[in-house]
């Protein structure tokens, strides 16, 4: 009798572009470009609809020299940096540092979001994130996205520890949109971390690990393959 092959063949397909939606969830605008802007950038050009949902435009604590609803404007103008259609931004108007006390809420938008888009692909922070806004948002994007790829994108300033478990490829391109991108958020200029230096500095950093010129880091929280 002749047996099946237990030959295993190996569809060498690259998975950034088997997503077809992705959906970004950021805490505040520019948490989504500074986590995973590169990768952002890599996902359009290879052909996925990529949705940024960011839940507080964190009125009450744009410096005063600007208006208290200019974070609306650069989120747009950033995001458009990254190739993200106007249409795809959803933006809420949670309070900052207070989304814990939205929970219900917020789980309510993720869940529209996820019955209007059916995305494949969640990128959000990391479930090692100590920040409590984004520790919630991240914490309702589990649960909302329960049965579809997640990963946990890295914000080093917020993170006690990360798990190294995925590394994404960038091209010097989408690191150049990823700088120009956050360098839309002129109200947070004072912050060190949204510094050019600083940004291609991670993203060498975490290509060295994988010896490649330029990388993002995210935590695995579900791969669905």
């Amino acid at each position: 009798m002749d047996c099946p092959s237990n030959k295993v063949t190996i569809n060498k397909m690259n998975f950034i572009s088997s997503y077809k939606t992705a959906l970004i969830l950021a805490p505040h605008t520019d948490d989504g470009e500074l986590g995973c802007g590169g990768t952002i950038a890599r996902l359009i050009d290879e052909g996925s609809d990529v949705y940024y949902a960011a839940f507080s435009t964190a009125a009450e604590s744009v410096p005063k020299e600007f208006p208290s609803g200019i974070l609306k404007e650069e989120v747009r103008n950033a995001t458009l940096c990254l190739g993200i259609p106007s249409d795809n931004l959803f933006v809420y108007d949670y309070p900052v540092r207070k989304l814990n006390f939205s929970r219900q809420d917020i789980l309510e938008d993720l869940v529209q979001l996820r019955s209007r888009l059916s995305p494949d692909l969640v990128l959000m922070p990391s479930l090692n994130d100590f920040h409590q806004d984004h520790a919630t948002v991240a914490e309702e994007g589990l649960r909302a996205f329960k049965h579809v790829t997640i990963l946990g994108y890295e914000l080093p300033w917020n993170n006690l520890s990360i798990n190294h478990q995925c590394f994404i490829k960038l091209q010097p391109s989408h690191m150049e949109r990823k700088v120009a991108a956050v360098s839309e958020y002129r109200s947070q200029g004072r912050k060190s971390y949204v510094s050019e230096q600083s940004i291609f500095s991670l993203g060498r950093t975490r290509g060295v690990q994988i010896d490649t010129e330029f990388a993002e880091l995210f935590e695995v929280v579900r791969w669905i393959l």
